[in-house]
């Protein structure tokens, strides 16, 4: 007779599946379905940008990311050479000593080192042996100065938003300082990166403000891009889900209270009905020894 297959639940599909049709992530020992994990990963590559793929677990406590040869198993390899570029892109733009050569028919990664008191130094390439500078990766030349040639940085709190600021096409998160290129939509950003949420306009932090109070006063009055219509529409819809949850509790509190010595009451019936079960059966022999 054959032994009983192994049913193990996923935690993505929330479905039953056979042993033999999940996997075991060895950064954490969570198992998934083939399927999940498949799906999980491909959308991961797709729209991560390079970012690490971690356990698709929320719960989960491992912060370790897929080795490559689980992110083989479950994704074409064309799309593994795409995440490993998108990484290794990814791992050029934080790191603050590297910077890619602005020359179009080189682009190989050179080695920077800052300027001493914001002076500008020329960086040379090893590939292509040409020089730029560590400042605004503009070429070389005697006498260079980056004043007319800023990187792009998050602006201080102190500076004014210039016009040239505002309607920049491309920013850089003040999170993570990946670039990010804005070709449409409302001025309210997220980055892809590392999930940070801030202002186009002034890259000012909005992770917290959920009625989006930083466009009604200040340099981003009524920049949002949507209509004063929409942005009361949003804040009555989060207003009455707020809502709606409290009265939610302070409904069912007074309920869960009257309800509590009925529920005792059924927790301790069973535990009765097996200690007198357990009183029968000690008296047995007794009464037969008699």
């Amino acid at each position: 007779m054959e032994a009983e297959k192994a049913i193990i639940l996923c935690k993505l599909c929330l479905t039953d599946c056979p042993e033999l049709e999940t996997s075991t992530l060895q950064s954490c020992n969570c198992v998934f379905c083939v399927q999940c994990l498949r799906q999980y990963v491909q959308l991961a590559i797709r729209g991560g940008a390079g970012s690490a793929i971690t356990c698709p677990d929320p719960a989960c406590k491992n912060t370790r990311t897929l080795l490559d040869s689980e992110l083989a198993l479950f994704a074409p390899s064309d799309q593994v050479e795409l995440y490993q570029r998108l990484r290794f892109e990814r791992g050029v733009q934080l790191d603050p000593s590297k910077a890619w050569c602005p020359m179009l028919d080189c682009q190989a990664v050179c080695s920077v080192t800052p300027g001493t008191e914001g002076k500008p130094l020329p960086v040379p390439c090893p590939a292509c042996h040409a020089a730029f500078c560590c400042g605004c990766r503009s070429p070389w030349i005697d006498g260079h100065s980056c004043s007319q040639h800023q990187p792009l940085m998050a602006p201080s709190a102190d500076s004014a938003l210039s016009s040239a600021d505002t309607d920049a096409a491309i920013k850089q998160c003040p999170m993570c300082g990946v670039y990010i290129e804005r070709n449409q939509g409302c001025a309210q950003m997220l980055c892809k990166s590392c999930k940070h949420t801030f202002c186009w306009y002034c890259l000012q932090n909005l992770d917290g403000d959920i009625f989006l109070r930083h466009y009604d006063k200040g340099p981003c009055r009524n920049k949002l891009g949507h209509s004063r219509a929409s942005v009361m529409w949003n804040r009555t819809q989060v207003v009455g889900i707020l809502l709606g949850v409290s009265i939610i509790v302070l409904v069912t509190s007074p309920l869960l209270l009257l309800a509590s010595p009925c529920i005792l009451c059924c927790v301790c019936k069973p535990c009765q009905a097996k200690k007198t079960k357990k009183k029968k059966k000690d008296k047995k022999p007794s009464d037969s020894t008699a």
